[in-house]
C-alpha cells in the first residue's frame, strides 16, 4: 500500500497543507518542533484512529479552531481509497471512506496499515506493562479491526464494574443492613463478573494468538541483529491464572470458568478496594535475554536491538496477514541507533515499504539513499521540496 497524498487542515501546527508523496522513501527534514512528528501522527491516526501523543481530540486541533481534518489518498494493490478524519473540539469525530461517512470505526480500520518507530518506543522495554499492552493492542487492531470493538466493549464493562465496586464499598461501609444489602448486590456483581469474563477471554485469546505469530519472527530478527550472541524470549503473562496454557486458550467456555473462579477468589479484596483486580487490563508481556528480564538488566544497546527486532517483526507479520506491505513511519529514530543497527534497518526497508522518515539532518543517510528519496523540508507547519 502507498499513501499518494495527504492534506492537513487545522491539525496541530498545520493551517492548510497538502503534500504528495512521489517516491517509496520520503525524508522529512527540519528543526525540532516544526511539524515533522505531527505529519507522521496524522498518517498513524488514519490507520489506528489512536494517537500515541494525545488522549483528547481537542489537543490535536490547531489553537482557537473548532475542528481539524485529515484526508489521504491511499493506493492498495487492487484499489484506490480516499480516507477522511474530522476531529471536533466540542463534538464527536467522524470518519469517511471515499467521502461516505462510516457508521462504525471498524468499517474504517484496516484500510491503511502502518508501523511506527520512534525514540519513544524504547519505553516498550523500559516502561510499565500498560505501554506493552497498548503496543500489542495497536498491532491487533491492524491485524483484526474487529478487535477494536472487542477491546472497547471490555473497557466499557470494566469501567461499569469498577463503578459498581466503588458504590458497593461505600454502601457497605455505611449500611446497618449489610447482610441484606450484600445478597442483592452479590447477584448484580455476578452479572458484571459474567460480562467481564466473556469479554476478557476474547481479549486475552486474541493477544495470545497474535504473540504466537509475532514472537518467532521477532526472535529471528533479533538473532540476526545481535549476531546470535543472545537468546531473546517473549512471554505473554495473562493476569488470569491458567490462561497461558495453550489448551485452555482453545476452549473459551473453560477459559471463562477459570476467569470467573479467579474473580471469586479475589472478590473480598475487590470489594474492599473498590476496583477490578483480575482481567486483561493487568496483563504483562515480558522480554528476556538469556533468561534475564531486559527491563531490569538490559543495556541501552540491548533494549534498542530488541525494539528494532519487534518493529521489523511487525512489518513482516502485517504483510503476511494483510497481504500488502504496510507503511513505515520513522520518527527521528536513526539518532537512537548505532551505525550497525541503522544499516540493518535501512537495508531491511529498501524499496519494499513506503517509508516516511522524520529527521533533523541528512547526515545519517548514505548518498544512494538520499538520491533515491523524496526530500521535503518542514518549517513551522509548511512543507516544501528540498532544493
Amino acid at each position: 500500500m502507498f499513501v499518494n497524498a495527504l492534506h492537513l487542515r487545522q491539525f496541530r501546527n498545520y493551517l492548510d497543507e497538502p503534500v504528495e508523496f512521489i517516491a517509496p522513501k520520503t525524508i522529512l527534514v527540519g528543526d525540532n518542533a516544526q511539524g515533522k512528528t505531527n505529519l507522521l501522527e496524522a498518517v498513524a491516526l488514519l490507520s489506528t484512529l489512536k494517537s500515541s501523543r494525545a488522549s483528547r481530540d481537542r489537543d490535536l486541533i490547531r489553537d482557537r479552531q473548532n475542528l481539524a481534518q485529515i484526508t489521504a489518498s491511499v493506493r492498495r494493490e487492487y484499489s484506490a481509497v480516499t480516507l477522511g478524519l474530522t476531529l471536533r473540539r466540542n463534538g464527536r469525530r467522524t470518519v469517511t471512506v471515499n467521502d461516505v461517512a462510516c457508521r462504525r470505526n471498524i468499517d474504517f480500520l484496516g484500510i491503511l496499515n502502518v508501523v511506527q518507530f520512534s525514540s519513544l518506543d524504547l519505553e516498550l522495554v523500559r516502561g510499565g506493562p500498560a505501554g506493552r499492552r497498548s503496543w500489542l493492542d495497536g498491532l491487533l487492531v491492524q491485524l483484526e479491526p474487529l478487535y477494536a470493538h472487542i477491546l472497547q466493549q471490555y473497557n466499557k464493562v470494566l469501567r461499569q464494574r469498577n463503578a459498581f465496586l466503588k458504590e458497593l464499598r461505600k454502601q457497605q461501609a455505611h449500611s446497618s443492613r449489610e447482610h441484606l444489602m450484600s445478597r442483592s448486590k452479590n447477584t448484580e456483581l455476578a452479572l458484571w463478573d459474567a460480562q467481564l469474563a466473556t469479554m476478557g477471554v476474547r481479549v486475552m485469546m486474541r493477544r495470545s494468538r497474535a504473540l504466537d505469530r509475532l514472537v518467532p519472527i521477532a526472535e529471528t530478527w533479533h538473532a540476526a541483529i545481535s549476531g546470535r550472541t543472545e537468546e531473546l524470549h517473549i512471554h505473554y503473562q495473562p493476569n488470569v491464572e491458567g490462561m497461558a496454557e495453550t489448551l485452555l486458550r482453545e476452549n473459551p467456555d473453560r477459559a471463562r470458568q477459570i476467569f470467573l473462579q479467579n474473580l471469586h477468589n479475589v472478590s473480598p479484596a475487590e470489594c474492599d478496594r473498590g476496583t477490578s483486580l483480575v482481567g486483561p487490563h493487568r496483563d504483562e508481556i515480558e522480554f528476556t535475554l538469556n533468561t534475564l528480564p531486559v527491563r531490569q538488566f538490559g543495556s541501552q544497546g540491548q533494549q534498542r536491538t530488541l525494539v528494532l527486532a519487534l518493529k521489523l517483526a511487525e512489518l513482516k507479520l502485517i504483510e503476511e496477514i494483510v497481504g500488502e506491505p504496510p507503511v513505515l513511519l520513522l520518527d527521528d529514530v536513526l539518532a537512537e541507533l548505532d551505525p550497525k543497527r541503522q544499516n540493518q534497518l535501512l537495508d531491511a526497508i529498501q524499496e519494499r515499504f513506503q517509508t516516511l522518515i522524520a529527521t533533523t539532518h541528512l547526515g545519517a543517510f548514505h548518498q544512494d539513499w538520499i538520491h533515491s528519496s523524496q526530500i521535503l523540508s518542514v518549517t513551522a507547519g509548511q512543507i516544501v521540496p528540498d532544493a
